[in-house]
C-alpha cells in the first residue's frame, strides 16, 4: 500500500497517477445538501514529498559506528560508495519501462517507476503509460478526506502512517536526518505536554470561577476588618477565621439590603439564591445554544464514539472548548445536580484538537490523533479527581477503543503533567487538588464488610435505575411537543431545583463542598455547618435528612443529566452516594454506641470510636458511580488517590464488584453507552465479549443484496452518468464490479473521491466535457487525453468475506479492525454488503427506525444523526473540518486555532 501522486496537465497531456496514498489528507468539509465545499480544495495542486515504495532498498555498508563520515554526510550529497537514497527521475523510469521488451514481467520495473517523486504540479509531464504497468500493483487508492458523521478507516491511516515513517527513516542520513527524526518523535510528547498544561490551568480557573460566582448567590466580600476584596469568595475572604460567624468582611444578601430580622432575612437570601441560579444556568445555556451546541452534556458518549473512529465535526473545535469552560463555570455555580469532572475530559481533548492543529504529520492522521485523545481524556480525569492514575485507567477501561502500550505511557505523561500544572495553581490554597481531599485516621473492623456489601447493593439499584429514570426523561423530552426551547427548559429546571436546595442544608451547599464535608472525619471539620458529628438520638434527623437529600438528587439528577448545559454525572453520582453512605455509617454508629456489648462488635476498643462514618460515604461513592458508569478498577483508585487510605481499599472493591453485578442485572448499559444508543451512534464495543447478543445467523440474511446495491460497472460510464449517479442516489460509496452479468467485485469507490475526481477532470486543466468516457479498469486502446481513469481513487482491496460466512466473525472484523464496511464475494463476484451503522442497527434492534441515506449507501437513524446534523448547520462560527481541523493550516475564520 503505498501513496498516490498525480499531475494534471493541459488539454493533450495525461493525467499520471499510481495507486497511491498522499501523505497528508487535507479535510474538507461535505455537506449532504450541498458539495461545493467538497470540491473546493485539490490536495494534490501542492508540492508533495516523495513518496516511495515498499520494497525494501539496499542500504550501504557502515565502515564503522563511530565514523565521522557517518554523521556529517548529507542526504542530499553524492556518494560513489553507495546507492544515493533517492529514487531516479522519472523520465529515466518511463524509458526503461517503454524499451525494456520484458517490462510486463518485471515486478522490479513496476515498483520502481512507482518510486517516481509526488510533486504533482511540475515535474511529471505526461507520465502515464499507455500499457497500463502503473496498475499492477493494487491498493486502497487516494482519499480526500472523511463526511462529517460517518466512519474512518483504521487499517488505512495505520498503513499511511507505517508509509511516512518509513519514507522519513529511509531518506534519513547523517545529523541532519538523525534531527529530523528526532522533531519527528517530539511531536507528540510537545502536544500532550502542552495539553496537561493547558487542562491543568483551566480546571483551575473553573474552580476558582465556579467557586465565586456560587457564593455570589449568598453574599459577596467586601474590606471591613480585614484584607476582603468583592472578588474573593467566602472562603477566601474569610480566610483564617473558624467560623463564619466570626467574619465581618462577608455580607450576605440580606444584611446589605438592611434587613436585620430572621424571618425577612431568609426570604431575602432565598429569592437571591433562586434568581442567580436561574440567572448562570440560563446564561450556560445561551452560550452552548448560540455559539457551540456541543459543548453540552458530558460530552463523554460522544468521545467513546470518536474514539471508536467516527466524525463529528466541530465537536473537538476551539469555540467548543472555550464555550464548554465558560458554560462549565455558570453550570456548576446554579447548584444544579451537575457536575464538571466529566466535562473536563472533553475539554482536555478540546485542547490537545489545538495543539494538533500545529503539527501537520499528527494531524493529518486520523488513527494518531485518536491515540492523543485517549492520552487527553486520561488528564481530563487526572485535574478533575487529582488522581492522575485513575486517569490513565479511566481512559484505558471506559473511553478508548484502541489503548496500545505506547498509549498508555503517553497517557501516564500527560496526566502528570496535568496534575502538576493545578498542583502549580494551587486553587484552593490548601495544597489540595481538589476540594473533597480527605485523610482517614481509623481502620475498619470485619463487622464492617456486611455494612459495605449493603452499600454495594444500594449503589447497583442507584445505577440500574437512575438510568433507566434517565433515559425516560431523554425520552420524553425528545417527544413533547410542549417547552421544546432548551433555554426555557433549562431555566424551569433550575428553579424547581433551587426552590428545593436552598430549604434542605444537605442540597444547598455545592456538590464538591458538600463531599468534603460528607467524607471527612469530625476530628477534622472546624465547623460543622451541617450537623453531621452530632452524638445520640440527635443523629436520627440527620439520617432522615440525608436520606431524603439522596432521594431528591436521584430525581433532580435524572432531568438535569440531558439539558442543553455542560454538565456531568460523575460528581452527582457520588454525592448521592455518600449521602446514603453517611447515612448507613451513622445509623452504624447510633447502633453500636447503644449496644456497644454485642458480640458483633467485640473487635471495637473501649474508648476509641469504633465506627468513622465518613468512611461509608466515600464507600457508597464509589458504590453509586459504579452502578451509573459501570467503571470499577478506576473507580477504586481514584478513590484510593483521593483518600490516601491504602487499607480502605478491600471495602471500595467489594462495594464496586457488588454494585456492577447489581447494575447489569437491571439495566446492562452504563449511562455513557445508555446515551450512545440514544443518540444512535454508531459505536461497536471492541471489548464486548457477551456473545450472546449477536444473532447465530449467516451475514447474507442482514448485509444488502448487490439486488439492492447501487453499484457501478468497470467501463460504460461517462461524466455525465456518474453525476447524475451522486445526484440520484445520496450513498456514501459504491462497489465496482466487471459488469451487470458476471459481477466481477473489482473494488470500492467513495462518494467523496469519485465527487472529486470528476470535479478535477473539468476543471482549468484537463477541461474535459461530460460525455468523456470514464472507467475504473484498464483500457489499454483508451487515449489518456480524452478518457478518465478513475482507478487511482478507487479502493482495489477492499476487505472481503465469503457469502456464507457468519454474521458473528462479520462483527468481530468490525469491532476488531475498525472496519468501514465488508464486501461479500462468491467465487469473486459481489453478494452484498455490510456497513458499520448496518451492523449496530442490526444489534441494537434498531432495523426498522427510520433512516437516512448514510456512508457507503446505508441508512442511518433519523433520531441521532438527524439532531447533529442540525446542531452542525447551527454552528456556523464553528471551525471547519474533521474535529476542528483544516486544509492548508490557514485560519478557519473564527479567529481560534
Amino acid at each position: 500500500m503505498s501513496s498516490s501522486s498525480s499531475s494534471q496537465s493541459a488539454s493533450g497531456q495525461a493525467e499520471a497517477s499510481s495507486s497511491r496514498v498522499p501523505n497528508r489528507q487535507p479535510t474538507i468539509e461535505d455537506d449532504s445538501d450541498n458539495e461545493e465545499g467538497l470540491l473546493a480544495s485539490d490536495p494534490l495542486e501542492h508540492t508533495l514529498p516523495e513518496q516511495l515504495s515498499f520494497k525494501r532498498k539496499q542500504k550501504a555498508a557502515a565502515s564503522s559506528p563511530f565514523s565521522i563520515p557517518r554523521f556529517l554526510s548529507s542526504p542530499l550529497g553524492n556518494n560513489s560508495n553507495r546507492s544515493s537514497p533517492l529514487p531516479r527521475g522519472p523520465q529515466s523510469r518511463l524509458h526503461q519501462l517503454r524499451t525494456n521488451p520484458n517490462a510486463s514481467d518485471s515486478t522490479e520495473l513496476i515498483l520502481n517507476y512507482l518510486d517516481t517523486p509526488g510533486n504533482a504540479g511540475d515535474q511529471l509531464q505526461d507520465t502515464k503509460d499507455a500499457t497500463g504497468l502503473d496498475w499492477y500493483v493494487e491498493g486502497p487508492g487516494r482519499r480526500v478526506g472523511y463526511d462529517d458523521l460517518t466512519a474512518i478507516d483504521w487499517i488505512f491511516e495505520y498503513a499511511k502512517e507505517r508509509q511516512r515513517l518509513r519514507y522519513l527513516y529511509t531518506g534519513a542520513s547523517g545529523v541532519i536526518g538523525y534531527l529530523k527524526q528526532l522533531a519527528d518523535a517530539s511531536q507528540i510528547w510537545l502536544i500532550l505536554v502542552a495539553t496537561g498544561i493547558l487542562s491543568g490551568g483551566i480546571a483551575a480557573f473553573i474552580d476558582v470561577a465556579s467557586d465565586w460566582l456560587a457564593d455570589l448567590k449568598t453574599g459577596y466580600c467586601k474590606n471591613v476588618d480585614g484584607d476582603g476584596k468583592f472578588y474573593l469568595n467566602r472562603g477566601f475572604c474569610c480566610w483564617g477565621y473558624t467560623e463564619y460567624s466570626q467574619c465581618h468582611d462577608w455580607h450576605p444578601w440580606s444584611h446589605a439590603l438592611g434587613v436585620t430580622s430572621a424571618g425577612g432575612s431568609y426570604i431575602i437570601e432565598y429569592i437571591f439564591f433562586v434568581v442567580f441560579s436561574v440567572l448562570f444556568a440560563a446564561c450556560a445555556s445561551l452560550l452552548v445554544r448560540e455559539f457551540s451546541p456541543y459543548a453540552k452534556h458530558s460530552g463523554i458518549a460522544e468521545i467513546k464514539t470518536v474514539l471508536g473512529g467516527f466524525i463529528i465535526r466541530r465537536f473537538l473545535g476551539g469555540w467548543t472548548l472555550v464555550v464548554k469552560t465558560l458554560g462549565l463555570c455558570l453550570a456548576v455555580a446554579s447548584g444544579l445536580w451537575l457536575g464538571k469532572e466529566g466535562p473536563l475530559v472533553h475539554v482536555a481533548c478540546c485542547s490537545a484538537n489545538l495543539f494538533m492543529k500545529l503539527f501537520k504529520d499528527v494531524n493529518g492522521n486520523e488513527a494518531r490523533k485518536r491515540e492523543v485523545f485517549s492520552a487527553a481524556a486520561a488528564a481530563g480525569i487526572s485535574v478533575a479527581f487529582g488522581a492522575p492514575i485513575g486517569g490513565v485507567l479511566f481512559s484505558l477501561e471506559q473511553l478508548s477503543y484502541y489503548f496500545p502500550d505506547k498509549t498508555m505511557w503517553q497517557s501516564f505523561v500527560c496526566a502528570m503533567v496535568a496534575a502538576v500544572t493545578l498542583q502549580a495553581f494551587n486553587p484552593f490554597r490548601t495544597g489540595k487538588l481538589v476540594l473533597y481531599q480527605v485523610n482517614y485516621h481509623s481502620g475498619w473492623h470485619d463487622f464492617e464488610l456486611g455494612p459495605f456489601a449493603f452499600l454495594g447493593l444500594l449503589g447497583g439499584l442507584y445505577g440500574g435505575l437512575f438510568i433507566k429514570l434517565n433515559m425516560r426523561v431523554a425520552e420524553w423530552r425528545r417527544d413533547r411537543n410542549y417547552l421544546k426551547g432548551p433555554v426555557t427548559e433549562v431555566m424551569i429546571v433550575t428553579f424547581v431545583t433551587a426552590l428545593m436546595n436552598y430549604p434542605i442544608k444537605f442540597m444547598r451547599a455545592q456538590a464538591s463542598e458538600l463531599l468534603y464535608l460528607v467524607f471527612a472525619e469530625c476530628v477534622d471539620l472546624s465547623e460543622d455547618t451541617l450537623g453531621l458529628c452530632k452524638a445520640g438520638k440527635a443523629n436520627t434527623g440527620v439520617i432522615t435528612l440525608l436520606i431524603i437529600s439522596s432521594l431528591l438528587g436521584i430525581l433532580l439528577a435524572s432531568f438535569t443529566f440531558g439539558l442543553q448545559i455542560p454538565a456531568g454525572i460523575i460528581l452527582p453520582s457520588m454525592a448521592i452516594g455518600a449521602l446514603y453512605g453517611r447515612s448507613v455509617g451513622l445509623s452504624i454508629e447510633v447502633i453500636q454506641g447503644a449496644w456497644p456489648s454485642l458480640f458483633v462488635f467485640g473487635s471495637c476498643e473501649p474508648d476509641i470510636p469504633c465506627v468513622t462514618p465518613g468512611t461509608y460515604a466515600i464507600i457508597g461513592a464509589a458504590s453509586a458511580l459504579a452502578g451509573a458508569t459501570r467503571m470499577t478498577v478506576s473507580i477504586v483508585v481514584i478513590m484510593f488517590e483521593l483518600t490516601g487510605a491504602l487499607t480502605y481499599v478491600l471495602p471500595i472493591m467489594i462495594a464496586v464488584m457488588i454494585s456492577k453485578w447489581v447494575g447489569d442485572a437491571i439495566s446492562p448499559k452504563g449511562i455513557y453507552e445508555s446515551w450512545i444508543h440514544f443518540n444512535a451512534y454508531p459505536f461497536l464495543d471492541n471489548r464486548d465479549d457477551n456473545g450472546s447478543s449477536i444473532p447465530d445467523v449467516p451475514a447474507a440474511q442482514v448485509m444488502t443484496r448487490i439486488e439492492d446495491l447501487i453499484v457501478i460497472t468497470a467501463t460504460g460510464n461517462t461524466i455525465q452518468s456518474l453525476r447524475e449517479l451522486l445526484a440520484r442516489h445520496r450513498y456514501r460509496g459504491f462497489p465496482v464490479i466487471d459488469n451487470t452479468k458476471d459481477a466481477i467485485l473489482l473494488g470500492y469507490i467513495s462518494r467523496t473521491e469519485l465527487a472529486f475526481a470528476l470535479s478535477s477532470a473539468q476543471n482549468a486543466t484537463r477541461n474535459l466535457d461530460d460525455a468523456t468516457e470514464a472507467y475504473f479498469s484498464h483500457q489499454p486502446l483508451s487515449d489518456p487525453a480524452s478518457s478518465l481513469d478513475l482507478r487511482p481513487w478507487m479502493d482495489q482491496t477492499p476487505i472481503t468475506l465469503n457469502a456464507k460466512a457468519s454474521f458473528q466473525l462479520t462483527v468481530s472484523m468490525f469491532q476488531k479492525l475498525g472496519l468501514r464496511y465488508v464486501l461479500f464475494t462468491e467465487k469473486g463476484s459481489l453478494r452484498g454488503l455490510l456497513t458499520k451503522k448496518d451492523v449496530w442497527f442490526v444489534l441494537n434492534g434498531q432495523e426498522d427506525a427510520g433512516y437516512e441515506d448514510d456512508d457507503d449507501g446505508v441508512g442511518v437513524g433519523r433520531s441521532g444523526f438527524s439532531r447533529l446534523r442540525e446542531e452542525n448547520e447551527g454552528g456556523g462560527s464553528e471551525e471547519r473540518g474533521l474535529l476542528g481541523g483544516d486544509v492548508d493550516g490557514e485560519d478557519d475564520g473564527d479567529g481560534i486555532r
